[in-house]
């Protein structure tokens, strides 16, 4: 078990109220935040802008992979957890590798980063439908 299956397993003692369905709306929602940050950020401040951009790129790229509606089902919902907990680091993290971790632009990415934590907590990615979809890709 790798480390990122540790750190799903930690958050089953949540409440799942998230299922993959609405996981999936979650996911394209947070494409569109990421592009209208870049779009609010890049005349005033590149770095952000461009980790705005990482982001999203990241999210958009894994949510069109998954095995969830408006995915093309070429990695598992369990996965794209792994992936989500990836993003969450990379929100939080970017900003200050890139210098501006204590800026106030730093501040989307770490709220952001926060919320996808929160999401990872309570989504479901071991759900019934999450393995019926795996089974029947495997049929």
């Amino acid at each position: 078990m790798d480390i990122l299956d540790r750190v799903l397993d930690q958050t089953q003692r949540l409440p799942k109220v998230v299922d993959p369905a609405t996981h999936s709306v979650l996911d394209y929602l947070t494409v569109s935040a990421f592009m209208i940050m870049a779009g609010l950020f890049w005349g005033r401040h590149k770095r952000a802008a461009a980790t705005a951009l990482i982001n999203g790129g990241m999210v958009l790229g894994l949510s069109m992979l998954t095995d969830y509606p408006g995915g093309l089902k070429k990695i598992s919902f369990r996965n794209h957890g792994k992936g989500d907990v990836l993003q969450m680091l990379t929100a939080a993290g970017l900003p200050h590798l890139l210098g501006f971790g204590s800026d106030s632009a730093a501040l989307p990415f770490h709220l952001q980063a926060l919320n996808e934590a929160m999401v990872i907590g309570i989504t479901d990615f071991d759900s019934e439908a999450a393995r019926a979809q795996e089974y029947i890709e495997a049929a």
